[in-house]
Formats: structure tokens, C-alpha cells, sequence
């Protein structure tokens, strides 16, 4: 049974009725499917005519390169949604590939059913649509974002961007970040073993002190 409560959180599902969810999973054609932790959901290179929408668990789009380097584009948890960008292009084959990081449950969602209203002529449809192009503003802000971590100069100061950014987000100098080391690494696009050390070096600076996921901030945090 699908959960409604986790639907209602999601951008996507803004302004619908809880009364009008159950019949509006019909007509997009909604499936849902279960992945193991550590499981691919979409390869790079493979079709995709379905946006994803988690239900449960936590994914990570991926990028890989010819030898193997890994980068993680975004991380993506319960409400929020997937692949939608490559489903509206409709023959634009993925250059992402997602993977559950831990047991996830996805909700798969017809993208011409979305973008195309259908005989009965839903009234929550018109709103589906302005809350997908919601969607894909968004995202594209988050992008501009990590863009703007990625390329700065060095690894201190693409960690002290994002983890400014984190701290921004959470309106707290205390958050947590959603990555281990090195899933961190491969967000920054950064060797590990040198943003380790550099992590270690702000920590003995007291620009900011971390346990594991855990960071804090420091008053005296300066570039």
C-alpha cells in the first residue's frame, strides 16, 4: 500500500487533495518497485520514459567516467523525485546512473500521463504540471549550487563552500551532512585522502569540529 502521507509531502503532489491521490496514481500508471542497498535503479545509457519518486530509503544519482571515476550529482531521500528532467526529454537516454544506498522503495510515474491530460480530463492535472516545472526550476538551482563548490580552486575551499551552504540550509552553524567521506569525495570531486587531511587541519584550526556526518561551525570561520 502505497503511503499518501509521503506523496503529500512531496513538491510534485502541491495543492492536491488527499482524496484525489488514490485515482491520480491510476491514471499516471503508477508502479512501485523495491531495491536492495547498493542496488542499480537506472543505468547510465538506458531509455527512461518514467520520473521516480521515493518512497522509503535513500538514493544517489551518479556519474562515472571511462575509468571508473565516480561522482555523486545529488542525494536523494523520501518525497523527493528523479530522472525527471530525462523522462520530459523522452529520447534522451540517461548520463546518470542511480543507486539505492540503502532498501528503497521507488514510485514510478508515466511522464506522458503527466504531461498529457487524459480523457476523463483530471482536475489535479493542470497543478501536476505547474508543480513539475516547480520541480525542475528547483533542481536547476541546486545544480547552479554544487557548480559553484566544484569549481572553486582547492579542497578547502570547495569544503568550506558546501559545508556553508549545509550550514545555511539547516539555519544552524550545527547540521548534518547526508554523505559519508566518501560519498563527500566524490560529491566535491575531490581525492579523499586530501580532504581528509584538510578536514583535519580546519578541525585543528578551529574553523569547525565534526563527528562523522556531524559538523559545527565555528564564530572565527573565515576563508
Amino acid at each position: 500500500m502505497i503511503s499518501l502521507s509521503i506523496l503529500k509531502k512531496s513538491p510534485l503532489f502541491s495543492g492536491i487533495d488527499t482524496k484525489d491521490l488514490q485515482s491520480m496514481l491510476s491514471c499516471l500508471s503508477a508502479v512501485e518497485k523495491k531495491y536492495a542497498k547498493n542496488e542499480l535503479i537506472l543505468r547510465q545509457g538506458d531509455p527512461v520514459g518514467y520520473m521516480g519518486l521515493v518512497l522509503s530509503g535513500r538514493i544517489h544519482i551518479l556519474k562515472d567516467d571511462f575509468w571508473g571515476n565516480r561522482t555523486i550529482l545529488s542525494d536523494v531521500t523520501p518525497s523527493q523525485m528523479f530522472a525527471e528532467s530525462f523522462a520530459c526529454s523522452q529520447n534522451q537516454g540517461l548520463s546518470v546512473s542511480v543507486l539505492a544506498v540503502e532498501p528503497t522503495s521507488v514510485l514510478f510515474l508515466d511522464i506522458k500521463r503527466i504531461l498529457n491530460t487524459c480523457s476523463s480530463a483530471c482536475v489535479f492535472h493542470t497543478r501536476l504540471i505547474r508543480n513539475l516545472l516547480s520541480v525542475l526550476a528547483e533542481k536547476n538551482l541546486m545544480l547552479t549550487g554544487k557548480i559553484d563548490h566544484i569549481t572553486k580552486r582547492t579542497t578547502r575551499e570547495k569544503l568550506l563552500s558546501y559545508l556553508s551552504a549545509e550550514s545555511l540550509k539547516a539555519g544552524s552553524p550545527k547540521f548534518q551532512i547526508p554523505f559519508n567521506r566518501q560519498q563527500l569525495a566524490e560529491y566535491l570531486a575531490v581525492d579523499r585522502s586530501a580532504m581528509s587531511q584538510e578536514l583535519s587541519k580546519l578541525q585543528k584550526e578551529d574553523y569547525l569540529s565534526y563527528h562523522k556526518n556531524n559538523f559545527h561551525l565555528k564564530d572565527n570561520f573565515t576563508h
